[in-house]
């Protein structure tokens, strides 16, 4: 066993045996025989003194097997995928605490030649288990039974030094699976560590095997990626590695060359550092992680190299970036399986990211700040984030009085809403009314009429019933002159 700490082996002795109903689903594999390890990142996790309530394990037992065992201490159970050899279950502890255990057949999985989905076979021993595992670091083994730690790849040593290593030859293990490259960025961000010179070299020579891997699988590497505290790292060693030449082009795309008399910023780094920027004003407002903030904020400039133009007199423009941003927005989300719902809200979010500017350079009526609310309707908050986050200027003068103009129009916003109800954003009739006061049944005329009493409402506020009506009598008339 690899030298540890006193808090280290207190940690491993609790995640050994958390609790007596995991006691006892551990007992039940010594007494049919079969080796249960410990694997994985609860290893990891516990080791740098951050366990969650997931367990991972790994057994000499064949899924029927587990599944057997597991059905004698709960009824939680589900199949993650017996093919892959991996039953889960939920284990709820009398003192109400729940452990999530994924238990998985030693296995050893590999992609065959151009195939989406990895090939895989049942082992005999935790060896050969342990030696496909992406990195050294989650090569660890805690032995349920005796309480030993097995560490046949060094990962402790990787982990106190925060390197990111792989258990056998980078090149074979990244050929075998070639969505390790993406965790190994991922883990970059989120353990904050660093990726040795020949997993980089690897990465880069394996690149392009990352297409044999289904866009799922990758999506959810870039939203872990995403979704860590700091993913700067992440998409950095993607983008140096030529990974996301592959995953999302548009990003190293965002390095464009800059002109002699560099007339305009590093558009990725902007980009970066406006995804930092979102993710601290998440949490400055009170938000979860975001998906849809981070993504929006990733994507919000990339329609910038397909726009950009040189002008006369030394300036460089982005005509139109916002709509162009927006349609390679929806290709690349659409490409990498993003829900509809997401996709249409990062779209959203990127069109509308310039929209605030107009507002800084002109005073806006209150037709104007309704329009802006209206267009972005649940976006409203991300859009404020984004908004807020797109400011990376080194002119503290300029800065403060964007922030200053930002401020204002929330302020703006809260106030009319707070007068007007304006979330809703209805107009004073609905589409009964309407039908009523004109006296005609269902049809598009009613939508025309709807959208002309919205109009209104955007235009003066809430108009009232009576007025309401009045106008919209208005307006049938003169539809029929």
């Amino acid at each position: 066993m690899p030298d540890l700490t006193p808090a280290q082996r207190a940690a491993l002795a609790d995640v050994r045996a958390p609790g007596p109903r995991v006691r006892l689903l551990t007992g039940l594999f010594a007494d049919a025989g079969h080796e249960l390890y410990l694997v994985g990142g609860s290893v990891r996790d516990a080791l740098l003194g951050r366990l969650g309530n997931d367990l991972d394990y790994t057994s000499s037992a064949r899924p029927d097997e587990i599944e057997a065992l597991v059905r004698r201490v709960t009824n939680a159970v589900w199949d993650v995928g017996r093919a892959f050899g991996t039953i889960a279950c939920r284990v709820r502890e009398d003192d109400g605490t729940e452990w999530l255990v994924e238990i998985t057949t030693f296995r050893a999985d590999t992609y065959v030649d151009h195939s989406r989905k990895p090939e895989v076979v049942f082992g005999d021993h935790l060896g050969g288990d342990l030696v496909r595992r992406d990195f050294t670091v989650n090569a660890m083994a805690l032995d349920v039974a005796s309480g030993e730690l097995l560490d046949p790849f060094g990962g402790m040593a990787d982990l106190d030094a925060g390197l990111i290593r792989t258990p056998a030859a980078p090149e074979l293990s990244f050929s075998d699976d070639p969505l390790r490259m993406m965790r190994a960025a991922r883990f970059t961000s989120q353990l904050g560590f660093r990726a040795v010179p020949e997993v980089v070299d690897a990465m880069r020579a394996d690149a392009e095997r990352i297409t044999i891997v289904s866009a799922e699988r990758v999506r959810d590497e870039l939203v872990k990626l995403l979704l860590t505290d700091d993913p700067r790292p992440g998409l950095n060693l993607l983008v140096d590695t030529g990974l996301a030449d592959f995953v999302l082009p548009e990003l190293p795309a965002l390095r464009m060359e800059r002109d002699e008399h560099n007339r305009h910023k590093d558009v990725y780094e902007h980009t970066l550092t406006v995804l930092e920027q979102a993710i601290e004003l998440e949490r400055a407002r009170g938000h979860a992680p975001d998906l849809v903030n981070r993504l929006a904020a990733l994507f919000h400039d990339i329609g910038k190299p397909g726009t950009r133009r040189f002008e006369p007199g030394g300036k460089v423009s982005f005509h139109h970036h916002d709509v162009v941003g927006a349609k390679l927005t929806r290709k690349r989300m659409q490409a990498l399986h993003f829900s509809v719902e997401e996709t249409k809200a990062v779209a959203k979010l990127v069109e509308l990211h310039l929209r605030f500017h107009g507002y800084a350079d002109a005073d806006w009526t209150d037709s104007a700040v309704r329009r802006y609310v209206r267009d972005a309707g649940d976006q409203l908050e991300r859009l404020h984030i984004l908004t807020r986050s797109d400011c990376t200027t080194r002119n503290q003068r300029k800065a403060q009085n964007l922030r200053r103009a930002y401020e204002e129009l929330e302020w703006r916003i809260d106030e009319l809403s707070a007068q007007e109800e304006l979330d809703a954003m209805r107009p004073d009739l609905d589409g009964t009314q309407i039908m009523a006061v004109l006296g005609i049944g269902p049809g598009p005329v009613v939508g025309e009429a709807y959208k002309f009493l919205l109009e209104r409402r955007i235009d003066d506020g809430p108009l009232g019933a009576e007025r309401a009506e009045s106008e919209l009598r208005e307006w049938w008339a003169a539809r029929d002159a």
